[in-house]
């Protein structure tokens, strides 16, 4: 810890006079005893002591910029950045920066009337209000009492950990980590000065629980929140044996519900009025992903509809330059090195934990939902528009936009079709049929040349029968083709859903909504790509009669394949996060919940309602 320079010294002497000339006018005699009371010096021992050798000797040194701010409101207004990293306990624990909430003490002390502390009294209870997530809010989390879905089966009664958004600790219910990562973040944390326990508002709660922590030391600020935000009943007294939690942790009681992976669509295409063939325009990107982003979806693929060569490209350019914007100051990441996919060598999540805020869903990359398709099955995409397999445009396209596009949607019949198919698995990207004349037979010769996904099954492809399996055949016979579904009961069949799920065991069942401008609104008129679109009783249709899309939202579609289809909840969690982000080509960092990934999360009641959705950590909405 660096020395302090002669201004500091001055700052630090002028702080330390006025905090004992205020102590000395506004706390009544018996503060010493009372913070004895209050202390509990069994397990805080060298804390207690240390404060109140500080308050009854005047010796101040110890006391953080914070500490000061509470008892003495004019004492802390210009410490250095030195001063503050002097005042952190041990020397370890990070010091917020500046716009960072800094969680103050409850001391329960009464401080007489003519005190200056009701601009302060403000101030702590403003910053009390301000919900998990927010501007400022905590990035350390711990999740209890939850069901984890991890990769290896569910911990029931399992604890996560989260710090600076990523996952570093999950245990089991004895507080046993089931695995582990040798980055010396999870568990660890220096001494702490207390816990605050918060309600559903985010109102400080009248008494903090000293002792709930059984031996084990915590650090300042806790919050103990439930499933629904609420504050906790009552905490559990196991939760942190044997470990510490980390600096302005929030705790998150989730009451025995589901913690879940964030989810990952690869496959939507818009959402509360706005679509992505729009994304050049102001707001159509941050509209999506907050909206999808607060049902679940913490990442996804902005997918494009069959369109001129210009239109897509503008969609390109204006992907590209959002997730420039939306990863800047990443540490860890190259985006133009590395394709936009990134490294994740450092502690680096991305942007939305170093702003404080998360926009939404992160948008990874983009789908390209034709224009290669079959004019015998454009379904509701525009037929003036497509185009023959064009390899040159992809190649031009990656040229400028490196990594961008995650996956391609063609018809394997085309002129071009298989040379497009091999160009994209070797450059690492999914190729997907669709919208497709193909049989059997023509389905089985694009997967010997790399054809590996299908999207939305059943819809827009040559039928399943038993004297010529059609492209759904090849696409339910073959182990190596992941199948998309589109799970609202509109698209596919309840029965049908069930069919897929039978055969596509080893991982390789998506669900994706497909969802378009219409999604979060009610029946009326919409534009799916450039066609005009009519939702009425909740069923999107073209002019023509075609469905166009859905409005179907992650969660929707997860309860469904879980009350309709009979899949575990295991199961469907993996064909919402891991299935698709393995397409998408981003499972090394999301996708699952395994100490080192980014902390996208979902957490469920144990009726599978919505409680909660975090981004990198971060509270959305």
């Amino acid at each position: 810890m660096g020395e302090m320079s002669g201004g500091q010294e001055e700052k630090k002497s002028g702080a330390d006079k006025n905090l004992n000339e205020g102590l000395d006018r506004r706390l009544d005699k018996g503060l010493s005893k009372r913070l004895s009371e209050n202390l509990n010096t069994d397990t805080n021992e060298s804390l207690s002591e240390g404060w109140k050798d500080d308050l009854n000797t005047g010796a101040n040194e110890s006391l953080s910029a914070d500490w000061k701010g509470d008892l003495n409101a004019e004492a802390n207004e210009s410490l250095s950045a030195d001063w503050k990293d002097n005042a952190a306990l041990d020397g370890n624990d990070p010091v917020p920066e500046d716009g960072e909430q800094v969680q103050q003490l409850e001391l329960n002390i009464e401080v007489p009337e003519e005190s200056h502390s009701a601009t302060k009294a403000e101030e702590l209870a403003a910053a009390a209000e301000r919900p998990a997530g927010a501007e400022g809010g905590s990035r350390n989390l711990r999740f209890i009492n939850a069901k984890i879905v991890t990769p290896d089966g569910v911990i029931d009664g399992g604890t996560c950990v989260v710090a600076d958004g990523r996952i570093v600790s999950v245990e089991d219910a004895e507080g046993q980590a089931v695995s582990v990562v040798g980055n010396g973040q999870g568990g660890s944390a220096a001494k702490g000065k207390d816990e605050q326990v918060v309600e559903a508002a985010g109102h400080r709660a009248a008494e903090s629980d000293l002792h709930r922590t059984q031996g084990s030391k915590t650090d300042g600020s806790e919050q103990i929140v439930d499933a629904a935000g609420h504050r906790a009943a009552k905490s559990d007294p196991h939760r942190t044996q044997g470990s510490r939690t980390d600096s302005c942790e929030q705790i998150v009681d989730a009451a025995g519900g589901w913690l879940l992976p964030g989810f990952v669509d690869i496959h939507v295409h818009g959402g509360m009025g706005e679509d992505f063939m729009d994304a050049g325009k102001p707001g159509v990107l941050e509209t999506i992903a907050k909206f999808h982003g607060s049902h679940g979806s913490t990442s996804m693929l902005a997918t494009t509809m069959t369109a001129t060569h210009d239109m897509i490209d503008g969609v390109l350019e204006a992907v590209w330059a959002y997730r420039h914007r939306q990863q800047s100051g990443m540490p860890g990441r190259d985006i133009g090195a590395n394709g936009g996919r990134g490294t994740d060598s450092g502690s680096g999540v991305d942007d939305r934990m170093h702003s404080g805020t998360s926009p939404g869903a992160s948008i990874e990359g983009v789908h390209l939902e034709g224009p290669f398709i079959s004019p015998k099955w454009p379904g509701a995409q525009n037929p003036d528009h497509i185009s023959q397999p064009r390899t040159d445009w992809l190649e031009d396209w990656e040229a400028r936009f490196p990594g961008l596009i995650r996956q391609l949607t063609l018809a394997p019949e085309r002129e071009g079709a298989l040379e497009t198919i091999a160009w994209l698995r070797a450059n690492g990207r999914t190729a997907a049929l669709g919208h497709t004349d193909a049989s059997y037979e023509e389905v089985q010769a694009a997967v010997g040349a790399g054809l590996n996904h299908a999207v939305h099954t059943f819809n827009a492809m040559t039928p399943l029968h038993h004297r010529g399996p059609g492209a759904a055949g090849a696409v339910l016979g073959s182990d190596e083709i992941t199948a998309e579904i589109i799970a609202d009961g509109i698209h596919v069949h309840p029965g049908a859903v069930k069919l897929l799920a039978k055969v596509k065991t080893d991982g390789n069942l998506v669900l994706v909504t497909d969802a378009m401008s219409a999604a979060g609104l009610g029946d009326g008129d919409y534009f799916l790509g450039d066609l005009p679109v009519k939702v009425e009783g909740g069923v999107a249709l073209t002019q023509g009669g075609a469905l166009a899309g859905s409005r179907l939202t992650m969660i929707e579609g997860f309860r469904f394949l879980v009350r309709q289809a009979d899949l575990s909840v295991e199961r469907a969690s993996h064909a919402a996060s891991a299935a698709p982000a393995r397409q998408a080509g981003i499972y090394e960092k999301t996708g699952s919940i395994e100490q080192g990934k980014r902390a996208d999360l979902v957490l469920l009641d144990e009726e599978l309602d919505l409680r909660g959705v975090w981004a990198a950590g971060q509270k959305i909405g």
